[in-house]
């Protein structure tokens, strides 16, 4: 009896084993194995068809949901359009009705022109570039045999999937080369606007290790810390996969790479001639390395799955050097590429060649994100902190709390699905993002999206629970609907409904799970064998209220609008709906105009609470504010005040410590923030406490800007009128 296997889930297959350029640090054609000049320039139909069956086989004996193949080379463009269309056609007819086929293709861009891109559109294949950063750096290395530069080209080649086919815009992979300027590299690389850069170490062994200007033991971690550094100021325009891995694999989540991390490796490489091989980057160790001695013609991919190659880059802890596993970061590192640790004599049974780089470079990201979690910088004007401080915010000091609001709200998407790791509807987000990212994040800053993804990543995998970790293919589901893709998710049934965050709620009772197909911006939910779209009787839409030009949400669905700590209703029937909608717009036309501007920018949903609870704004639901039900429009107008501007303060907290991590100075903070918005309606007796409280913010030692913020509270405190003189209006 066999034991058991890592099934394969990601196939790399080179469809040409030639390139149309000489770059120097190439691993297929530079290193030591030699195998290419022995195998067919191009995959054959023959072969294609072969491969397209085996894969076929292992998912439907694994049950894989989604494989991913990528045409690899050499350069595979130099396989031409009509064969690459025969491929992506014989790939899929084989797998239909087995799993979900992922496509993409990884070339150097010097060919891609728009009748190949017409191709790749039609056959859903998505395309990946290789570029090193500016014509400097891309210079040292990718040039034709002849020494002339392929940059322009490929820039062409990046600037023509940008524009013109976003969908397909895969991302970039820059190779490192110390000698260039790190943030040089970095901004030439955002400049291209990609939905993601891949940051590659040069692959190096310990006989043949990596360059080093002026023997620096860390020059490759010098480098990418100075491109993290800067791409966090940034605000994280861009993922980038390896700082992502280890930032994921820190809190317990999966690598986004195979060169990271302790997950073990699920990749197998197909070359022209079918053979079945290890990862390419063996290549650079001896001559050889990467063959298994099976192919498609003879071997099942199980076959291939139990040779020894694989069986020991997927062994985990216990196939690392002893160094390896005594290193306490040894889950972020995993103990680097299987490649990087050959040395003769030893084989691969040594850390990384790297080993002091990713030591260096994984402590100062776990530090970095210790110390601020939220990560990128958004630098909060004084004045804007001074309006905040004396209430006399307006809709654009209250807008500029939204930038680092979104930032969290998608840090705790990306920590929630590394918890949650759903895979396919991860990539379904990642999609999504690339057809509109606008759409995207604003999704994910709705309050109770974001209140999902902080309590998921707050859990942790072993606390997580099940309707929780399921959540993130609903998120996944109304990113398609929103973004236009056409895509079918599984969602699960969580109580009798199928939630779509934003969007409503479907009754499927008796069902664990139920399909949603997302198409043309629109959507129906596969419930006893029927389609039902919104028009069924079963959907229950979220609702809006509109009033004094605000349009508010009113969300009595989500399953997360229970994260401000009061009983929440449940979904309202029409009638009591409508009424309370009544007493809201009474209560929002009671405000001033500039108290409606600034809620304008800083409010989307209202929630109702059952009736006498005092109203909330939930720390992870920025942009909700709760409200119970039987109040007049009086008590809501001020109940609505006083929460929005908690909220507000909750998102000053978030970016700013005002506190000195005091938690009992900084609830009397909300406390008094709070009424001081409402001290127009404040009885004498409540008016004396206000002050009281006040006074005990400011005695005792804060930090510079908390001291700056006290000084503001207090000077809007002594302009409220004495005790025995308040005004109610």
């Amino acid at each position: 009896m066999h034991p058991p296997i890592v099934p394969f889930r990601q196939f790399v297959l080179k469809v040409a084993s030639r390139c149309d350029l000489a770059c120097d640090h190439c691993y297929v054609y530079e290193h030591a194995d030699t195998s290419w000049r022995g195998r067919p320039m191009v995959m054959s139909d023959e072969t294609a068809a072969r491969v397209a069956d085996r894969i076929a086989e292992h998912a439907a004996e694994h049950r894989i949901q989604t494989t991913h193949v990528v045409f690899h080379g050499g350069e595979p463009l130099l396989a031409g359009i009509d064969r690459l269309r025969r491929f992506s056609r014989t790939l899929r007819r084989a797998v239909e009705g087995v799993c979900d086929l992922d496509l993409r293709i990884h070339t150097n861009g010097v060919l891609l022109s728009r009748a190949f891109c017409d191709m790749f559109a039609d056959e859903g294949v998505k395309v990946g570039v290789s570029i090193d950063g500016d014509r400097a750096a891309n210079d040292l290395h990718r040039r034709y045999a002849n020494g002339r530069s392929s940059y322009d080209q490929v820039v062409r080649a990046i600037t023509l999937l940008r524009d013109d086919y976003p969908h397909l815009y895969a991302g970039l992979l820059c190779t490192i080369d110390v000698r260039n300027d790190p943030v040089a590299v970095y901004e030439a690389l955002v400049a291209l606007r990609p939905p993601r850069v891949d940051f590659l170490l040069p692959h190096a062994t310990w006989d043949s290790p990596p360059l080093r200007p002026g023997g620096r033991r860390t020059a490759y971690a010098d480098w990418l810390t100075a491109v993290h550094d800067r791409w966090r100021a940034d605000g994280r325009p861009v993922p980038v996969r390896m700082f992502d891995s280890i930032t994921l694999t820190a809190s317990g989540g999966d690598s986004q790479t195979e060169s990271l991390g302790l997950r073990p490796s699920d990749l197998v490489v197909i070359e022209t001639d079918g053979s079945y091989e290890q990862a390419d980057s063996l290549k650079t160790a001896y001559d050889g390395a990467p063959a298994t001695g099976f192919d498609v013609f003879r071997h099942s991919l199980n076959e291939a799955a139990r040779h020894p190659g694989f069986a020991a880059r997927q062994g985990g802890l216990d196939s690392l050097a002893d160094e390896c596993r005594r290193c306490p970061l040894v889950t972020s590192c995993g103990g680097g590429l299987y490649a990087h640790r050959y040395r003769t004599g030893s084989g691969f049974a040594n850390p990384s060649v790297y080993c002091a780089d990713l030591f260096r470079l994984i402590s100062h990201l776990i530090d970095k994100e210790r110390r601020n979690p939220t990560a990128p910088v958004h630098r909060l004007p004084v004045a804007t902190l001074d309006a905040l401080a004396s209430g006399s915010a307006g809709a654009d000091d209250v807008a500029r709390l939204r930038a680092p609001q979104l930032s969290g709200a998608r840090l705790a998407a990306g920590r929630a699905a590394a918890v949650v790791a759903g895979q396919e509807s991860w990539s379904v987000l990642v999609d999504a993002e690339r057809a509109d990212r606008d759409a995207v994040d604003d999704l994910l800053s709705h309050p109770y999206v974001h209140a999902w993804a902080a309590r998921c990543a707050a859990a942790g995998p072993a606390r997580l629970t099940a309707a929780d970790a399921g959540h993130l293919a609903a998120v996944a589901a109304v990113a398609a609907v929103r973004t236009g893709l056409a895509v079918k998710v599984t969602v699960p049934v969580t109580g009798t409904f199928v939630h779509l965050p934003g969007l409503g709620r479907m009754r499927a009772d008796g069902q664990d799970h139920a399909e949603v197909d997302a198409h043309d911006g629109s959507f129906a939910v596969r419930v006893d064998g029927r389609w039902l779209s919104e028009d069924s009787l079963l959907w229950e839409p979220v609702r809006t209220i509109e009033a004094a030009g605000l349009r508010l949400l009113l969300d009595d669905v989500d399953p997360y609008r229970d994260c401000h700590g009061l009983p929440v209703e449940d979904r309202l029937t029409g009638e009591t709906a409508a009424e309370w909608g009544e007493v809201v717009r009474s209560a929002l036309a009671s405000l001033t105009e500039d108290q409606r501007a600034a809620m304008r920018a800083g409010l989307r949903v209202l929630t109702p609470l059952k009736a006498g609870t005092p109203g909330a704004a939930g720390r992870t639901a920025y942009g909700a504010v709760a409200l119970p039900l039987g109040a007049g429009p009086e008590t809501t107008a001020r109940l609505l005040i006083e929460h929005f501007h908690r909220a507000q303060l909750g998102a000053l907290l978030d970016l700013l410590d005002l506190t000195g991590g005091d938690p009992s100075r900084e609830r009397l903070l909300c406390d008094v923030y709070g009424l001081l918005s409402v001290a127009g309606l404040l009885g004498d007796e409540e008016l004396a406490r206000l002050t009281a409280a006040i006074g005990r913010i400011t005695d005792g030692a804060l930090p510079a800007v908390g001291r700056r913020f006290a000084e503001g509270l207090a000077e809007a405190a002594a302009r409220l009128p004495l005790p025995g003189h308040s005004r109610r209006r």
